[in-house]
C-alpha cells in the first residue's frame, strides 16, 4: 500500500512537472499566434491605401464596379458621419492615417481614435454592403465626451476629433504632417492709437471662422466679402479699449490680423449661428454664394498678408467639400457634398445614402432667407490646386 501510494504521489508530481512546460509551451504558442495575428492585422491595415475615394464609381483591380460607401446613423450621428466622410475622402489625410502606430493592447485600441478610424475605413473599403455602422468609433469618441443622441455643431466637432487624432498619434513626423495639412497661420496686430506701442503675435487655427454679418448687423453678400471683413482692421474704442503699458492707461487700439500661411486643406467655417438677446441662438439662412475656385491673392490686399511670394504662389484653391446643415439649432441634420479627388465628380453623403450629384445641387446650399429650415453650407473645405510639399 505504501509503495503504491508512493508511486501514485510520484506519478502526480511527474505529471505536474510535465504539465508546467506544456502550459508554458502552449502559452508561448498562443503568444506567437497573437503576435502573428496582430502582425497580419497591421500589415492588412498598412496595405489599405486609406481612401474611401477609391470606391466612388471607379473599378477595382478585378474590373468590378465599386460604389461609394455610406455610414449608418447611430444616435444622431449625422454630424460625425459627414465629417468622417470628409476626412476619408481626403487622400492626403488617409495617407497619414494608414501609417499610424497600432496600439498593442485591446483596451488601448478601443480608446484610440486614429486606430478606430482606420478600422472603419478598412471596413468601408473591404466590405460589400452599401453602408457600415460606425459604432466602435462612436463608442471610442464617447470616452472623450463626444456623446451620441446629441445635436453637435460641425465646426466644434471637427476641432474635437482633429485634436484627438493629433494627440493620439505617436509618431512626431505624422503629427507634423497633420499640422501642415490643416493648420492656418496668422499674425495678430495690436497698435495703440495714442502712442507708438505695437504688439505682434503669431497664432494658428484649424478653421477660418467667418462672420456673415458686419458690425452693423448687415448681411455680407459673398464669401469674398466675408473674408475681407474677417481680415479688415477693427477699431477698439469705448468699453473695448485695451491697457497700454507705454501710456499707463486704457487707450483706443487698432486690431487686425494678417495671413501668414495657408495649408493644403483649408477649412472655412461660415458662422450661420449667432447669438441674439437673452442668449437666444438664431440661424442665418440668407443666400451666400461661394466659388469652386478661390484665389486668396485676388481676395486680400497686400496689407492683409504677411507672406512672401513663394507662399502666396500656392494660394489657389479648388472647392473639395461642403458640410451642409438643414433645420434649426435644436433640431437639425447634416450631410456632406464631396468632390472625388480621383474622378472630379460630386457626391452627396447623407448618412447611409450616397449618390452622385451636380454642381447645381451643391449650389442649393447657398441658402435662402425665406427657407429657414432649408439646407445651407456650414463648412467649406478647399484643397490647394498645386501642393507645395510632397506627400509620401
Amino acid at each position: 500500500m505504501g509503495q503504491r501510494g508512493g508511486r501514485q504521489e510520484t506519478s502526480k508530481k511527474l505529471e505536474m512537472a510535465l504539465r508546467e512546460p506544456m502550459k508554458a509551451e502552449a502559452k508561448a504558442q498562443n503568444n506567437e499566434e497573437e503576435a502573428e495575428e496582430l502582425k497580419a492585422k497591421v500589415q492588412t491595415l498598412a496595405s489599405v491605401f486609406g481612401v474611401a475615394d477609391l470606391k466612388n464609381g471607379l473599378t477595382s483591380s478585378f474590373s468590378v464596379p465599386t460604389e461609394a460607401i455610406g455610414l449608418y446613423n447611430v444616435g444622431h450621428s449625422c454630424c460625425l458621419n459627414s465629417l468622417l466622410q470628409v476626412f476619408f475622402m481626403n487622400i492626403h489625410f488617409t495617407r497619414i492615417l494608414r501609417r499610424i502606430t497600432v496600439p498593442l493592447y485591446a483596451e488601448q485600441q478601443k480608446k484610440n481614435v486614429p486606430y478606430q478610424m482606420l478600422l472603419l475605413l478598412e471596413e468601408m473599403q473591404c466590405g460589400k454592403q452599401k453602408a457600415v455602422y460606425p459604432i466602435a468609433l462612436a463608442y471610442c469618441l464617447s470616452a472623450y465626451k463626444v456623446k451620441l443622441f446629441v445635436q453637435h455643431d460641425a465646426a466644434q466637432l471637427f476641432l474635437t476629433v482633429w485634436n484627438l487624432i493629433k494627440r493620439q498619434m505617436k509618431k512626431p513626423e505624422l503629427v507634423e504632417e497633420l499640422n501642415d495639412l490643416y493648420t492656418i497661420c496668422i499674425q495678430e496686430h495690436l497698435a495703440c492709437q495714442k502712442c507708438s506701442f505695437e504688439e505682434k503675435k503669431n497664432s494658428s487655427m484649424l478653421t477660418l471662422p467667418l462672420p456673415l454679418l458686419d458690425s452693423n448687423c448687415r448681411m455680407l453678400e459673398t464669401l469674398k466679402d466675408c473674408l475681407q471683413y474677417f481680415f479688415h482692421p477693427e477699431e477698439l474704442t469705448d468699453h473695448n479699449m485695451c491697457f497700454c503699458d507705454q501710456c499707463g492707461r486704457k487707450t483706443p487700439f487698432r486690431q487686425c490680423m494678417k495671413l501668414i500661411h495657408l495649408p493644403q486643406t483649408l477649412t472655412i467655417h461660415l458662422k450661420r449661428f449667432c447669438f441674439e438677446k437673452a442668449a437666444h441662438i438664431h440661424k442665418l439662412s440668407h443666400y451666400l454664394p461661394f466659388p469652386q475656385d478661390l484665389d486668396f491673392n485676388a481676395v486680400l490686399t497686400e496689407s492683409q498678408c504677411q507672406a512672401d511670394d513663394n507662399e502666396k504662389a500656392g494660394w489657389q484653391y479648388d472647392l473639395f467639400a461642403v458640410v451642409a446643415h438643414s433645420g434649426s439649432i435644436s433640431c437639425g441634420h447634416y450631410c456632406a457634398y464631396i468632390r472625388s479627388l480621383t474622378e472630379r465628380k460630386w457626391y452627396c453623403f447623407n448618412d447611409s445614402e450616397v449618390c452622385q450629384v451636380s454642381w447645381d445641387d451643391v449650389k442649393c446650399t447657398y441658402g435662402h432667407s425665406n427657407l429657414h429650415w432649408g439646407e445651407t453650407a456650414y463648412l467649406l473645405i478647399y484643397m490647394k490646386k498645386h501642393p507645395q510639399w510632397p506627400y509620401p
